[in-house]
C-alpha cells in the first residue's frame, strides 16, 4: 500500500522485538518486521518497517518516542461479536450448569436460566447502570488489547429497551477510547408477551425504522436456528433491515442446520457466526460471497459445546474466520489473547492465522478494514504491544492476557509499563 498524504511523524514506537503488520498483501500472514518501528503522524500511521527504510521517506527527529522495550507491536484486536451492554450475572446458572445439572433442575431451584433471564435483569436496570457495567467490561477489553469492540442490543425484546440498548452503545462509543460499533439483535429470542407473528411485525414495521431514523446501529442481526427464527423469518427481517440501510449479519448453526449459512451467502452478509453446524459444502458459498465467518472459542468453552466449529476445514476452504470472544453473561470473556489460546490449542488455528483473524479479519467482519484491523499507511494508530518476547508467546504463555501499552488513535490509552 501506497503512504497517502500525511502531516509529519509526531511518534514513532521502537526497540520492539517484533512488528506484525497483518496487512492484506502479508505473504506470511502477520507482516513480521523483526526489530521495525511504527511511524505514526496525528491519528494514523505513516509508516511501518526497518528505521533505515522508514527513515528514507519521513524525517524522525523530534517526533515522540515510545519504547517497546523488547515487546510484540501489533494491531489492537477487533472484537467482532460480543453482547456488550448487559445486567446483572448468571453465575448460579453457570455453576450448575458445569455439574452437569439441566434447565429443567435449574428452573426447579427457582433460578431463571438462559437469554429471557438476562432480558428480565436488563429491564431493571437504568441507562446509567449499564453504561457503568459496560464501561467496566471495555478497560479489561483494552487492557488486553482491544481497540474496537461490536456490540449487540437483543436483551430488551421491545422497542423502547433495543432502543435504549442502542443508545448505550453511543454513550459508550462517546466516552470510552475503544470504538464501539452497534449491531441491533431485535431478533435474538421471542418475548412472551406477543404471539410470534406479532414480534415479527413489530421487528418489521416499528423497531428497524426507529433504529434506522434515530442512527443507532450499522448491522442488523438474527439468531437463525432451530427454536429461533426460521430462515424464511430470519430472510425478512434481514430484508427488511438492508432496505433501511442496515447491513447484514447473522448467528446461526450455532445449535442446529436449518440453512443459516446459505442464507448469509445470498444476502451478501458481512458474517455469519457462530457456524458450529455448517456443512462443509456452504463453506464455499460463503468464501465466494465474501462472508465472514466468524467463530467463538470461549463460547464453545463457556457452554460445553457438543458440536465444536471445525476451523481448519473452513479454513483450508478458504472461508476468511474472525476470532471473537462473544462476551456476554453465557460467556464472561473479555481477553482476546484467551481466545487465541483456545484457538490455536483446541481448534487448529496457527498462531499467524489466529492473530489475523483476531485483527484484520474481525475488521472485515464489521466493515472496518478500511480504518482498523492492521498496521499500514493511512490507517488509525490502533496498536497494541504486548511484553513477550515473540508473537507466539500470545498462544503459549496460557493466561497471559494483559498489554504493556494500547494506543488508540496514536495516543496511548493504556499503560501497565512498570
Amino acid at each position: 500500500m501506497d503512504a497517502p498524504p500525511l502531516a509529519g511523524v509526531t511518534t514513532v514506537i521502537e526497540n520492539a522485538a517484533q512488528v506484525l503488520t497483518c496487512a492484506a498483501a502479508a505473504t506470511d500472514g502477520i507482516g513480521l518486521v523483526p526489530g521495525g518501528i511504527v511511524a505514526i503522524a496525528g491519528t494514523k500511521i505513516a509508516a511501518v518497517g526497518t528505521r533505515a527504510a522508514v527513515a528514507r521517506s519521513y524525517a524522525l527527529e523530534g517526533a515522540v518516542r515510545i519504547d517497546a522495550r523488547g515487546g510484540v507491536v501489533m494491531p489492537g484486536f477487533v472484537d467482532s461479536h460480543t453482547h456488550l451492554v448487559f445486567h446483572g450475572s448468571r453465575v448460579q446458572e453457570y455453576a450448575l450448569r458445569m455439574r452437569g445439572a439441566s434447565t429443567a433442575e435449574i428452573a426447579a431451584r427457582g433460578i431463571p436460566t438462559g437469554i429471557k433471564a438476562t432480558v428480565a435483569m436488563l429491564q431493571q436496570a437504568s441507562s446509567e447502570q449499564l453504561v457503568l457495567s459496560a464501561s467496566q467490561r471495555l478497560d479489561q477489553m483494552l487492557a488486553c488489547g482491544t481497540t474496537t469492540v461490536e456490540s449487540k442490543s437483543g436483551y430488551g425484546l421491545t422497542t423502547a429497551t433495543e432502543l435504549r440498548m442502542l443508545r448505550v452503545n453511543r454513550e459508550l462509543d462517546r466516552q470510552h477510547p475503544v470504538d464501539v460499533v452497534s449491531t441491533f439483535l431485535g431478533a435474538h429470542e421471542f418475548p412472551d408477551y406477543c404471539s410470534r407473528e406479532a414480534y415479527l411485525q413489530l421487528l418489521v414495521e416499528e423497531m428497524l425504522p426507529a433504529v434506522a431514523a434515530e442512527r443507532l446501529a450499522e448491522f442488523n442481526d438474527v439468531y437463525c436456528d432451530e427454536a429461533y427464527y426460521t430462515v424464511a423469518e430470519s430472510h425478512r427481517i434481514l430484508s427488511a433491515g438492508a432496505a433501511l440501510g442496515l447491513g447484514v449479519k447473522i448467528h446461526t448453526d450455532a445449535y442446529s442446520h436449518i440453512g443459516g449459512s446459505t442464507l448469509a451467502a445470498e444476502l451478501g452478509a458481512v458474517s455469519a457466526d457462530h457456524l458450529n453446524y455448517t456443512h462443509s459444502d456452504e463453506y464455499a458459498l460463503l468464501r465466494d460471497a465474501g462472508v465472514v465467518g466468524v467463530v467463538m472459542p470461549g463460547l464453545d468453552f463457556s457452554v460445553r459445546h457438543p458440536h465444536p466449529f471445525a476451523a481448519r476445514a473452513m479454513l483450508d476452504a478458504g472461508v476468511t474466520l474472525a476470532l471473537a470472544t462473544d462476551l456476554c453473561p453465557a460467556c464472561w470473556l473479555e481477553s482476546m489473547p484467551t481466545v487465541i489460546q483456545l484457538a490455536c490449542r483446541l481448534y487448529g488455528f496457527g498462531v499467524d492465522e489466529a492473530i489475523r483473524a483476531a485483527t484484520l479479519h474481525g475488521a472485515r467482519a464489521i466493515g472496518r478494514a478500511d480504518a482498523v484491523g492492521s498496521l499500514e499507511p493511512g490507517k488509525l494508530a490502533d496498536i497494541a504491544v504486548f511484553p513477550l518476547e515473540r508473537y507466539e508467546d500470545l498462544a503459549y504463555r496460557l493466561g497471559r492476557s494483559h498489554a504493556s501499552l494500547v494506543l488508540k488513535n496514536g495516543k496511548i490509552v493504556h499503560d501497565a509499563r512498570p
